[in-house]
């Protein structure tokens, strides 16, 4: 196949897709003279809590101030610990201790990679406040679970949706599963912005108007500061172009699949473990992440013949040197405390997908994938 190079993204090619409108949003903020917390912010904040089937939204800096200020606006403070996943961005887990609380880590199911409600209960003690799960790469967690896990202890649930714009549980969309969610508009993200940004959903008003305190430098009123606040604004830019893009959500995320499905059908036989759809879910593959026991092997061969992959995440967040002091790091020899997550950072390579990503490409991907498992048979 003549193909010399697949990039594992191409944000330009989008850009160029929807160039006209793009441009034209842009020049209208740049016309207006007005940058932060202007129309476009709102307009945007309410065409996502639509979007989203929540009844509000709040635009924040990035995805991990949300979720900070999400934690914060559900009265998880210092000394409360908050049960999350370890194999997840680090980012959720400094979320939580940007509000002086403590991570607490449950190992994951190893066919979805998300939280496994099945392990909350080890993790609970009372000084747990939250549960923070990840929709780890487009798929949500097992929710219904987690929510009637909360509600048993009377603790807030915080959905990580960084990674799940339009995907669905059961029918529902993610952010709209929990007491609140976040997403990061990370320029890579299926819904990202031209830098960084980030919003919070809610159905809870108190949330809302604690989340929107709390960006603003804890103002109600202009200068008026009734908290020690923060500065976490979505600026009008921003906003102006994730509005043009939301648009387009559903459509890039219905390509991802398509292609998810061409990786699905191209890769059976092969010796990788290719991604689970749960019967609950609709993923949205904001990453396409494959497993095999000759990961760095097969990622070198994928690279010499001109095929960009990552991983996503080599090293889970407990054994992350930023942690050591929560005394998970282990000698050699000794088990692992969260053997899936563990196995499964060791494991994972994730390859090109993007909506406008060629099928050709695909094709040539998996090609290669099967070449290298020829040569190691």
């Amino acid at each position: 196949m003549d193909i010399d190079k697949v990039t594992f993204n191409n944000l330009r090619s989008q850009y160029l897709s929807i160039k006209e409108e793009i441009d034209e949003a842009v020049a209208e903020v740049l016309d207006s003279g007005w940058f932060i917390l202007g129309p476009q912010v709102v307009a945007f904040e309410k065409e996502f809590a639509a979007y989203c089937e929540t009844s509000y939204a709040v635009g924040v800096g990035n995805g991990t101030e949300g979720l900070q200020l999400a934690l914060l606006a559900c009265g998880v403070g210092p000394g409360d610990e908050v049960i999350t996943t370890p194999l997840t961005a680090v980012f959720t887990a400094l979320a939580i201790s940007a509000t002086g609380a403590m991570p607490v880590f449950v190992d994951i199911d190893p066919q979805t990679y998300t939280l496994d409600p099945l392990r909350l209960e080890r993790a609970f003690t009372p000084k747990t406040r939250a549960i923070l799960p990840v929709h780890l790469y487009g798929q949500c967690a097992d929710m219904e679970p987690i929510v009637e896990f909360a509600r048993r202890y009377d603790l807030a649930v915080v959905e990580d949706a960084c990674q799940a714009h339009g995907a669905l549980y059961k029918g529902r969309k993610a952010g709209c599963l929990g007491h609140v969610g976040v997403f990061s508009f990370y320029p890579t993200k299926n819904l990202g912005a031209y830098g960084d940004a980030g919003i919070v959903v809610t159905n809870d008003q108190e949330i809302a108007e604690r989340v929107q305190t709390l960006r603003n430098g804890g103002q109600r009123g202009r200068y008026r500061h009734v908290v020690r606040g923060f500065n976490s604004r979505l600026d009008e830019l921003q906003a102006a172009i994730l509005r043009v893009k939301l648009r387009r959500l559903d459509e890039w995320n219905a390509a991802r699949r398509r292609r998810a499905r061409l990786y699905n059908e191209l890769l059976k036989g092969s010796n990788v473990v290719t991604p689970v759809e749960r019967e609950y879910a609709q993923h949205v593959y904001h990453l396409y992440v494959i497993r095999s026991r000759r990961r760095d092997d097969l990622r070198s061969f994928l690279q010499q013949h001109g095929v960009e992959t990552l991983i996503h995440y080599p090293t889970p967040v407990h054994l992350q040197e930023a942690y050591r002091d929560l005394g998970f790091r282990r000698e050699e020899g000794e088990l692992p405390l969260f053997r899936e997550a563990e196995t499964c950072a060791a494991a994972i390579l994730s390859l090109p997908l993007f909506p406008h990503l060629a099928e050709k490409q695909v094709a040539y991907v998996c090609d290669l994938i099967g070449q290298f498992d020829e040569r190691e048979d």
